[in-house]
């Protein structure tokens, strides 16, 4: 005798949405706790979690009807969206982590629903064993990867100003308020820089990088006028602000994405001109990091181009003012 089977209705579009209630439950449980008691955002939430999503429902409902691909599908991704709006419902994350998220969770949904065709048709001795598996191996992975190393990343932007490296330097140290700005990416609750300002000059002095969200403390550690500014990081901001109807303060807006130590190069070019090259390493602790690394160095790289836009700005105006 199934135990589950003392609880599912046997009516089928009852059982449908059944399976997918009891599958957003306990994802949400499970998401809960990966988050909140390991502390831990990986393979277990942005893979494994995604994955049971699909093929969980899949198997409950198919273990009394029988189920077709497109009904597959269709059960895994209202499972994944019902699980996703409750995030955003009960202010676990905002709008644009769960965005960020979803290609990657679509695809893993849907590979999820057809493993679990492929169980519920091929093997349905074998459906209790699989639902147990997922059941285990979620928090088991979130366990084994808590405390693991991340790697550093190193994101390049550069920019050719009409400028000598000279009077870019000037605004390279610090720089004033930029407009406000109008990338949609900006406006959607990402930290973006607004203004610089240094405290000293020469290794040991303290260049402060403002942003939305608060500053960056940079120490400087390589003094190369006007050719080299080294400088690590020591404290830094919020990297977003969520987008929510809520105030969302989720763990990873804390110590999940470390900028460690940036760099402003500056190569003299023929024509009184200077390429300009903004570096920062950094690491993130957010897995899979192929998969989100592509949204960081995005990240990265539009700060980088809006600062170094502003500083060829500024400094090829005063360029042309002293030319008159």
């Amino acid at each position: 005798m199934d135990v589950t089977e003392d609880f599912m209705p046997p009516k089928a579009k009852q059982r449908k949405w059944i399976s997918v209630g009891i599958t957003v439950v306990i994802a949400g449980l499970l998401t809960l706790w990966g988050i909140y008691g390991i502390g831990e955002y990986g393979i277990a939430l942005f893979i494994l979690t995604p994955f049971f999503i699909g093929a969980f429902p899949v198997i409950l409902y198919g273990r009394k009807y029988d189920v077709n691909k497109k009904e597959a599908l269709y059960i895994g991704l209202l499972s994944l969206s019902i699980f996703g709006f409750g995030l955003f419902l009960c202010a676990i994350e905002g709008a644009i982590c769960i965005a960020m998220a979803a290609p990657f969770a679509i695809i893993l949904s849907m590979v999820g629903s057809m493993i679990g065709l492929v169980i519920i048709s091929k093997t349905p001795r074998n459906s209790t064993f699989a639902i147990l598996l997922f059941l285990f191996t979620i928090p088991l992975t979130a366990f084994v990867e808590k405390g693991s190393d991340s790697d550093t990343f190193t994101a390049v932007t550069s920019i050719t100003i009409n400028a000598s490296p000279k009077e870019v330097w000037k605004n390279v140290i610090g720089f004033p308020p930029l407009k406000e700005p109008d990338e949609l990416l900006f406006k959607t609750g990402i930290s973006y820089p607004t203004d610089a300002v240094i405290e000293g000059t020469g290794v040991g002095s303290v260049r402060h990088c403002n942003f939305s969200t608060g500053s960056f403390t940079e120490p400087v550690t390589v003094w190369d006028e006007p050719n080299l500014l080294c400088f690590n990081v020591t404290e830094q901001p919020a990297p977003m602000k969520e987008l929510s109807f809520w105030d969302v303060d989720a763990p990873h807006l804390h110590d999940f994405f470390i900028s460690e130590k940036g760099q402003f190069k500056l190569t003299e070019l023929p024509g009184g001109k200077t390429l300009l090259e903004g570096t920062t390493w950094y690491h993130h602790d957010i897995r899979p990091q192929f998969y989100w690394k592509i949204w960081s160095d995005l990240i990265i790289h539009k700060i980088h181009e809006r600062v170094l836009t502003h500083i060829k700005t500024i400094s090829e105006k005063t360029n042309k003012n002293k030319s008159l």
